[in-house]
């Protein structure tokens, strides 16, 4: 009985701790590397959590007026912290220049791989492996 009991709880062991693995995607699977994109906009929200920091942001098109929200992904909070974020870096309001990858389906959703914010840029510890 004590053996069942043991092999159940290292089996239950085993599976939780792939959870956060299967979970985790991969770039390759989302983003397109032949499809880069620099994008000029105003954020317009910041999630800064793991395993992904996104910021959102309002682009307008210069040609007809029309503005569009992209949501960009960055590498996690540690990771941003090492190349100099803070949490408070990014701030609804402030005009940011993104420059990255775009999403695979199509999507106003990118990759992002470094962010131009008051003048400086930052590397955004983008899972692409790619730094400024």
């Amino acid at each position: 009985m004590k053996i069942r009991v043991l092999a159940v709880l290292v089996l239950a062991m085993v599976v939780a701790s792939a959870m956060p693995v299967l979970a985790h995607h991969s770039f390759a699977a989302e983003f397109d590397t032949t499809k880069p994109v620099n994008l000029v906009g105003v954020v317009t929200k910041v999630e800064w959590m793991n395993p992904h920091t996104y910021f959102y942001i309002d682009v307008k098109d210069a040609e007809t007026g029309q503005v569009t929200n992209w949501a960009c992904e960055m590498g996690s909070p540690n990771g941003l912290t090492r190349q100099g974020w803070t949490r408070n870096t990014l701030h609804i309001g402030l005009v940011v220049t993104m420059e990255g990858t775009r999403a695979k389906d199509g999507s106003n959703r990118a990759n992002a791989r470094n962010v131009l914010v008051d003048g400086k840029k930052l590397g955004a510890a983008s899972s692409e492996g790619v730094t400024p």
